[in-house]
């Protein structure tokens, strides 16, 4: 079997292990002719996240033949830390083993063996979205951290002009809004106007470490809601499901 991916930075294989890591200990990549793809659903079955990797996102790609590989993601995140920015990264599969060589001037081969996969298929939510938005990512980060100031959860409310995003707790309450004219807001379709509350904390975990000068965001009244983060300007990206919280009556 000939299986080789190379990245020319390690930025694209940190942004997926940090998001993997957020819901689960164990990955299983699928790596077939046309790329590498991921799909896993947290214990609590409130995210999921979904990855295409395509061949010609990588500097270079092999891969005669579909296999899964599977490892501990933890242990690939404290490998793929000890490159630098300017490292380029080839990973191969071998007797067992994932071979990870990051190489510029200094070259370094590391071996992590692979774990037996517990691998089942994860479907993907059938869903239709009244509501799609491209937010700056960084202004996105600081509407998450403005509102957990006040609240666990944010409520996001869309209607044709605007973008309504607020929390409320015992301790009070706060709100922002991306009005339709703003820089931050790049793109706003609403079909419907729509409002769903979600976990700011899992949404934090998932963009605090992506490269992606945006975020793409879609979404329904008390529906899942999908974040795509590009991995790079390559191609690649990320899909980020997350499951609304249920309004106590």
């Amino acid at each position: 079997m000939v299986f080789l991916a190379k990245t020319s930075t390690p930025e694209e294989w940190k942004i997926v292990s940090s998001a993997i890591s957020t819901l689960i200990e164990e990955a299983t990549f699928e790596a077939t002719p046309e790329g590498i793809s991921f799909r896993a659903m947290d214990p609590s079955h409130i995210a999921l996240i979904d990855l295409l990797w395509p061949k010609s996102a990588f500097e270079k790609y092999e891969c005669d033949k579909p296999f899964k590989f599977s490892i501990k993601i933890d242990d690939f995140i404290k490998l793929i830390k000890r490159a630098d920015a300017k490292d380029s990264i080839e990973i191969t599969t071998s007797d067992e083993m994932l071979i990870l060589r990051i190489f510029n001037n200094y070259k370094r081969e590391f071996s992590l063996h692979l774990i037996e996969s517990t691998y089942g298929p994860t479907p993907l939510p059938k869903l239709s979205f009244n509501v799609r938005a491209i937010v700056n990512e960084r202004t996105f980060e600081r509407i998450l951290n403005d509102v957990s100031a006040i609240s666990d959860h944010i409520t996001i409310e869309a209607s044709k002009d605007r973008l309504i995003f607020s929390g409320k707790s015992d301790i009070g309450s706060g709100s922002i809004i991306l009005e339709r004219t703003i820089q931050d807001l790049l793109e706003l379709d609403v079909k419907e106007d729509s409002k769903a509350t979600y976990s700011i904390e899992y949404i934090l975990k998932i963009i605090k470490n992506t490269a992606s000068d945006t975020v793409l965001l879609e979404y329904s009244t008390k529906m899942p809601m999908r974040l795509e983060l590009k991995l790079s300007d390559l191609g690649g990206r990320l899909h980020f499901y997350l499951a609304p919280r249920i309004e106590e009556r």
